[in-house]
């Protein structure tokens, strides 16, 4: 441990999920329960999904069968236009097909040390700077020695890595590998164990109760695809090994260590592989593993910590006097009155959670719950809720330093855009790709819910326009034009041209999206809840900036097609924003009254944050209206909800709102995790004791989300200038940046002091070094030109201190 190390810290062991310490390589994740007797460490394997690859085809084949297609569609719109809500209602839920797939546990270890219960329990810690999990316990009734636990999940050799040292005296214990899936082979020998898995073709999600099988196994292979999974521990120790029922029993060790490795059909079609039978995968995972095991604890954590402090090291954020040091999550976090050292800890927690959560070429992107999940019927199937969870995950990362964790979402998209081009061309007669509400590991693109889902949040047909945002946005932070030109341009460009097809022309000039929700509110109609109208405002921004940044893009790889022109002719026919009679900005394209005044989604403020359009200074009477829109929404709901109002208030450069704000998100749940809270909001949720935000239930995207948020309360580069400290509250009068990213390939250190910054430098990592950089704090401006790989200190004033010089 590094004196400057972020250390969070438990005195007693887990007793529960939603206690334990999570660690993860992007594809192995684990919740560490820590204790002296009996320690359980849960597995999840990001590519552990039920379902197939043929799967979302097949679906899509039944709907169409049913006779939803263009058609109806057109049917629908001319009842929507005669104003039978009922009828385009009943006609658009005919498009809705199964659920997507769920995410699954996979496995658990159990390490029983024996006499453990009668040990002296040492405390657990989780390093948020080395991803190591820790914890100590004495050994025997007198004191006579401790024993040393520590658990991390390397991605270096892709396995997760469990030792126990003891100092004085040795240890016996049991180590045990189960499964709560389908187990189909276990073999064990002294040198470790390995298991077969089945895994489910098709899950159920646990708020739909029209499914008589919610977990189903095939009897064999699908379509040549076989649903399986290994699991293979290694193991090493100075002390005796025997085998006994399947599991291992170790006597006389000083030293023991695990490794842990996976192999699965599913994580073979992710990387575009053929798949293999169980021997191979048995194979594979128990040659991992053993190579693993083969490099010694040492070099194994050495490679590990060098890796991790690789990747989250360069990026801080210290709010207040402190950021190092071994913290009580109870006393510090959670119960103490601290805020700086709170948002301090939420913000290098969010980092952590996305640099073990999602990793380049290791699995697919976070999901719900990140990568670690328990339930066999997780809610809402721990799967990819596009209409802003998923997104919200990726909020922060390039701005936070982790722009490498951004590309599994982008793998995501390949995927969901080759699904969602047969879904558009086959369903709404358009070109390009769509995506709904929801998607898994197999690109599902279909409206989900079997044909009894709202429409509010079934049948939303912008999930690929939110998500491409994301594709622009890690341009406009890397200046990569490879790859701008070569991963982001044929997403973009085939999300453009379905918003081209899916718009109709209202007959005065002005292009609609029709039929068109506002997730996930409902709007009256003679005082019934409607959800189904045109040119939601939601809608009509994503397709703004879709076509601004395709154009963009466009023009900066040096394209001019038919398609270019299309765009060009669209953009001015698109509907402006509106604000109401109220002052508002409208949710819906006419002021309609709102089913739930404080509902806890914010779609129609998509153009404050995360797109950008509306802004205090370029737009400054729309910005009002934002303003009172949320107003009208109210204070907290859950935690996803508070991270979007937060982020919110802090582009509007509402600082105490703000805080007032994460001041709530941050207090601990007040109440039963384990029943979920209404989605009306009337039931706040809160930080969880291993400080998972949660709705309840547990949804990662809070803990990412406020990561984002307060990262935009210090620095905003949205506009184009390097914006310091523009909704920093008074609380908040000291602290210091070091390596937050900006839009334009720039990096910024700064410490700030009294509420006003006392040095900053900035950095050209990449990008245009003859484009001006523009800085700004309060009234205080400057232009500054920097070379790529040079850098210039600013004092106080702004003021450079002298000429750019190298990094």
């Amino acid at each position: 441990m590094s004196p400057s190390d972020l250390v969070l810290k438990w005195p007693a062991p887990a007793a529960a999920w939603t206690e334990a310490a999570p660690v993860g390589n992007g594809r192995l994740g684990a919740m560490v329960f820590g204790g002296s007797h009996r320690c359980r460490v849960q597995i999840n394997d990001s590519t552990v999904w039920s379902g197939t690859p043929g799967g979302p085809a097949a679906a899509l084949a039944a709907v169409r069968a049913s006779g939803a297609g263009p058609q109806r569609l057109e049917e629908a719109r001319s009842a929507l236009r005669g104003g039978d809500h009922d009828r385009a209602e009943a006609l658009m839920t005919t498009f809705e097909g199964p659920y997507s797939q769920e995410y699954l546990p996979y496995a658990d270890l159990y390490l029983t040390v024996t006499g453990g219960e009668r040990a002296a329990y040492r405390g657990r810690t989780l390093n948020l700077d080395t991803a190591v999990a820790e914890d100590g316990f004495a050994l025997g009734a007198l004191d006579t020695g401790t024993v040393r636990r520590r658990v991390w999940a390397d991605a270096v050799t892709g396995t997760l890595c469990t030792t126990l040292d003891t100092d004085g005296g040795t240890v016996d214990l049991s180590v045990e590998l189960s499964t709560p899936l389908r187990e189909v082979h276990r073999s064990a020998a002294p040198s470790g164990l390995a298991l077969g898995v089945e895994i489910p073709v098709d899950g159920a999600p646990a708020h739909e109760p029209q499914v008589s099988e919610p977990l189903r196994y095939a009897d064999g292979p699908l379509d040549g695809y076989e649903p399986f999974g290994a699991l293979a521990l290694a193991l090493h120790t100075n002390g005796t090994v025997t085998v006994h029922e399947g599991n291992l029993h170790v006597t006389g060790a000083s030293h023991v260590l695990i490794t842990l490795s996976s192999s699965t059909n599913a994580a073979r079609h992710w990387r575009g592989e053929d798949h293999a039978d169980r021997a191979e995968h048995l194979a594979v995972a128990s040659d991992i593993a053993a190579r693993a095991v083969a490099q010694g604890a040492d070099r194994l954590l050495a490679h590990h910590v060098t890796d991790v402090r690789g990747l989250l090291g360069g990026t801080a954020l210290r709010v207040g006097p402190r950021r190092s040091g071994v913290h009580d999550v109870a006393l510090d976090v959670l119960g103490g009155d601290d805020e700086l050292l709170t948002a301090t800890v939420l913000f290098q927690f969010g980092r952590y959670l996305l640099a073990t959560a999602s990793r380049p070429h290791a699995g697919p992107p976070a999901n719900l719950q990140g990568i670690w999940n328990a339930d066999l019927r997780p809610a809402w199937s721990s799967n990819y809720t596009v209409n802003i969870n998923t997104q919200m995950n990726y909020w922060g990362a390039e701005a936070a330093g982790l722009s490498a964790c951004h590309e599994p979402l982008f793998d995501l998209l390949d995927r969901v855009a080759a699904q969602g081009a047969q879904v558009a061309r086959q369903l709404y007669g358009a070109r390009g790709w769509v995506a709904h509400h929801n998607t898994d590991l197999w690109g599902w693109a279909l409206p989900v819910g079997m044909g009894h889902g709202n429409p509010s949040w079934a049948l939303w047909m912008m999930g690929g326009a939110w998500l491409s945002q994301h594709l622009w946005d890690h341009y406009e932070f890397t200046r990569d034009l490879g790859f701008l030109r070569e991963r982001a341009w044929p997403l973009l460009s085939g999300c453009a041209e379905f918003l081209l097809d899916w718009l109709v022309d209202d007959g005065t000039g002005y292009l609609d999206t029709l039929p068109s929700t506002s997730p996930e509110n409902l709007f009256l109609v003679d005082g019934t809840p409607r959800s189904l109208t045109w040119s939601a405002a939601m809608d009509m921004a994503l397709t703004r900036a879709t076509f601004e940044r395709t154009l963009k893009a466009a023009e900066l790889l040096g394209l001019d097609t038919p398609l270019t022109d299309e765009i060009r002719g669209a953009l001015p026919r698109l509907r402006p924003p509106r604000i109401s009679t109220q002052g508002r900005l409208q949710e819906w394209s006419e002021d309609l009254p709102e089913a739930d005044p404080h509902h806890r989604h914010l779609s129609h403020l998509i153009a404050v944050h995360p797109l950008g359009l509306v802004d205090p200074d370029t737009t400054p009477e729309l910005a009002d209206a934002a303003r009172k829109s949320m107003d009208r929404r109210g204070p907290g709901a859950m935690g996803w909800s508070w991270a979007w109002k937060t982020a919110l208030r802090a582009r509007l450069r509402d600082a105490a709102t703000a805080r007032s704000l994460m001041l709530e998100a941050s207090r601990p749940l007040d109440g039963d995790c384990a029943v979920d809270a209404p989605v009306d909001g009337s039931r706040w949720g809160g930080l969880l004791p291993n400080l998972f935000s949660t709705h309840p239930p547990f949804q990662i995207d809070g803990n990412y989300g406020f990561m984002a948020a307060i990262t935009e309360m210090v620095l905003q580069s949205h506009t184009g200038t390097v914006h310091l400290l523009p909704a920093l509250p008074a609380q908040w009068p000291d602290g210091r940046a070091t390596d937050l990213r900006c839009r334009g390939g720039l990096a910024v250190d700064f410490t700030w002091a009294d509420g006003a910054p006392s040095a900053v430098t900035v950095r050209r990592l990449a990008g245009d070094g003859t484009e001006p950089v523009r800085v700004r704090y309060g009234t205080h401006e400057c232009e500054v030109r920097l070379p790529v790989g040079h850098q210039v200190e600013l004092d106080a004033g702004l003021r450079p201190r002298g000429e750019a010089v190298p990094c």
